[in-house]
């Protein structure tokens, strides 16, 4: 059975749905698999934008109205099936009704991947309740951490902790908090710290999921160091590094750890 993954966080500007769409491009095209990308950002949907998806016919506000059959609502952009939002959708729907709607898609795919909504609300949940392992976004400042602390807390009382947590954006290691810090106020391992990546932005301008327009990118990198642990395979690295001994950072055991767990429960 496929795994449903939420891509979440209560910040705008942190780098989610980047996030989102990349791992899904790299979990397709670099390591072979049948990826479901689902825009659950109901109130301000742009997913489509970064998969080259500008004017969909069908959309996920269509599916949950009842005017749509899922399968009627997703596009094929760069092998990856995606089900984008609506960006002018303005009637009332039932978010909560997600989970029910991807239940039917699930054994099609290797992973079904969701971006949320930033908004601790309804829309968010709906994501939480959908999704088998949650994964949050964070930049690593203090406000970001505030609110990913919310998000944590409200996974954990709907029965949902979060796996991992994805520090983006990365710039200035003397004005960050660190992995440690991160780990200790949150109690969830640091899975991926990925640093500040201009490719992201030339990317988003030719609507190009980044692991694909630039796979050497730095960005690109760590997002494929985090595919291969969600798909059982070991880290890819450079040529100079297979030249000297390993030392591993926090977030490449904690990344091992994932390796195991994800491979287990699959055999499950």
């Amino acid at each position: 059975m496929g795994k449903t993954l939420g891509i979440i966080a209560i910040k705008g500007g942190v780098g989610k749905t980047t996030i989102a769409a990349s791992l899904a491009a790299d979990l397709v095209n670099h390591y072979g698999k049948k990826v479901l990308l689902v825009d659950a950002n109901y109130s301000a949907p742009n997913l489509g934008l970064h998969m080259d998806i500008v004017e969909p016919k069908k959309t996920i506000h269509d599916v949950l109205a009842g005017k749509a059959r899922i399968k009627s609502a997703i596009h094929n952009r760069y092998g990856v099936d995606v089900i984008p939002g609506s960006y002018v959708y303005n009637e009332r729907l039932n978010y909560l009704k997600l989970r029910d709607k991807l239940n039917g898609l699930k054994n099609d795919y290797d992973f079904t991947i969701i971006d949320s909504s930033p908004s601790l609300n309804a829309e968010i949940l709906s994501t939480m309740l959908a999704s088998d392992s949650l994964f949050v976004v964070s930049t690593a400042d203090y406000p970001t951490l505030s609110c990913s602390l919310r998000a944590a807390k409200l996974a954990k009382q709907r029965g949902k902790p979060i796996r991992g947590i994805i520090m983006n954006k990365l710039r200035d290691p003397f004005y960050e908090l660190t992995t440690k810090e991160f780990e200790s106020a949150m109690d969830i391992p640091v899975v991926a710290r990925i640093p500040d990546d201009k490719s992201n932005v030339r990317a988003l301008f030719t609507r190009i999921p980044t692991t694909i327009y630039n796979r050497r990118s730095k960005f690109s990198k760590e997002i494929g160091r985090l595919s291969a642990a969600l798909t059982n395979n070991s880290e890819k690295r450079s040529f100079f590094g297979s030249l000297v001994p390993k030392s591993f950072r926090k977030e490449e055991v904690n990344r091992q750890v994932l390796r195991k767990s994800f491979y287990r429960s699959r055999l499950g």
